[in-house]
């Protein structure tokens, strides 16, 4: 199986960082006034008494201010702040990675995701086979006949306003989840969150948070070939401008359970970002920049209730290239990965890695479409894809970033 991760293996991303403690890290990170909390305690525990694990990470024009006697002590521990400012980010090491799962550091360094780099992000996915779910001891329902996905007609902003692409980086090197817009209760009507897969902003139990993270609503809105691509600019790629995240919030259970491959934490495989434009939005949010969000729907709604379910992203492994946005509908059955968790919806798709993180929409009893679930995980040969039921844990990550930026 894989975790979509940036595409589904279970497909997971593939970009896993190896995570270590440094206390010089932990300096800079507060001389950067730049705030992370982890099974902080606070009261936003989700139900099963675990809480989920938060970051922020310092936001507006990326510019940061460092006293001169932090600068020479960092540079004792060999870090040289002007050099990380200016770039550093770009090329880091995989060997020195020293993420924590509790540091969420993401700077806006403009111009970062030019036309190549975008166009040339991977999907992080690895793939497993069906037998790998070997220790299913719930309810899953026989493995659903492939939907062929069918390429959304561009422009996307007319008919996919909310979807696009996540970028992000990791030790592997650039790499491609999908996202949506969600609404946020904090400023109806004026949302800069993104709903994406957990594997798709954290490398899970042996990793960090990934770096350089944003969000491209409508990519290649006119549905340009990869050869027309070649010599598109940057506002052909990304006509509604890249929104970096400046915080982030997964599961603590993906944080503790996740991995690579297979099956494990899956079922808890979500996220949401808040996000800022790289460039400034004359004022505008990310939700009134595209035109909507979708309602989030916390009610998980049992499958025997669901119609019909539609999952949108940009799928990147082969035959796909990751640069036209796709969607599959089906009825979604269930997946059960371990007795423990939540069953997973399951639905016939042959989207492949890149489609990691992107929504899955059902309409709801008022007829208004609404966000269920996100592609989390699939078969390494493709042919289905299983999202997470969203119950308390995901409306607790979902609640915990809205009220961080609430009055502001």
């Amino acid at each position: 199986m894989r975790s979509i991760r940036p595409s589904f293996t279970a497909r997971r991303g593939r970009g896993r960082r190896r995570a270590s403690t440094s206390l010089t890290a932990v300096a800079l990170v507060s001389a950067l006034a730049l705030t992370a909390t982890a099974c902080n305690g606070d009261g936003d525990d989700n139900a099963n008494g675990e809480p989920t694990a938060t970051a922020t990470a310092g936001t507006g024009d990326g510019k940061i201010t460092i006293p001169d006697d932090l600068k020479r002590r960092l540079k004792e521990h060999g870090i040289d702040v002007d050099k990380w400012k200016h770039g550093a980010w770009k090329n880091w090491n995989k060997d020195d990675w020293l993420r924590e799962a509790n540091d969420f550091i993401n700077p806006i360094i403009k111009g970062l995701w030019d036309p190549d780099r975008m166009r040339d992000a991977d999907d992080p996915d690895q793939g497993v086979d069906d037998n790998d779910i070997s220790g299913d001891q719930g309810v899953t329902d026989p493995t659903p006949q492939p939907v062929k996905a069918q390429a959304v007609t561009p422009p996307y902003h007319a008919g996919a306003a909310t979807s696009g692409k996540l970028l992000f980086d990791s030790p592997e090197g650039t790499m491609v989840c999908s996202a949506t817009v969600v609404q946020d209760p904090a400023h109806p009507g004026k949302s800069n969150l993104v709903w994406t897969a957990g594997h798709c902003v954290h490398a899970g139990k042996k990793g960090g948070w990934y770096r350089n993270i944003a969000f491209v609503p409508s990519y290649n809105n006119q549905g340009r070939s990869a050869a027309e691509l070649e010599n598109a600019s940057r506002s052909d790629i990304a006509p509604l401008g890249v929104w970096w995240a400046d915080a982030a919030k997964t599961s603590q259970q993906w944080i503790s359970k996740g991995g690579q491959t297979g099956g494990d934490g899956a079922s808890y495989d979500f996220a949401v970002i808040h996000v800022t434009p790289e460039q400034g939005s004359g004022g505008k949010s990310l939700e009134e920049t595209v035109g909507g969000a979708l309602p989030v729907d916390f009610d998980a709604p049992a499958v025997a209730n669901v119609k019909s379910i539609t999952a949108t992203g940009y799928p990147a492994a082969a035959p796909y290239d990751g640069q036209l946005m796709y969607q599959c509908q089906d009825k979604p059955g269930r997946l059960s990965i371990e007795q423990a968790d939540p069953t997973m919806y399951r639905i016939g798709c042959t989207m492949t890695g890149g489609s990691s993180g992107g929504g899955w929409v059902e309409t709801g009893a008022d007829g208004k479409p609404a966000l269920v679930s996100n592609t989390s995980i699939g078969p390494v040969s493709a042919g289905w894809l299983a999202g997470p039921r969203l119950g308390e844990v995901a409306k607790g990550v979902y609640e915990s970033v809205s009220k961080q930026f609430a009055g502001r």
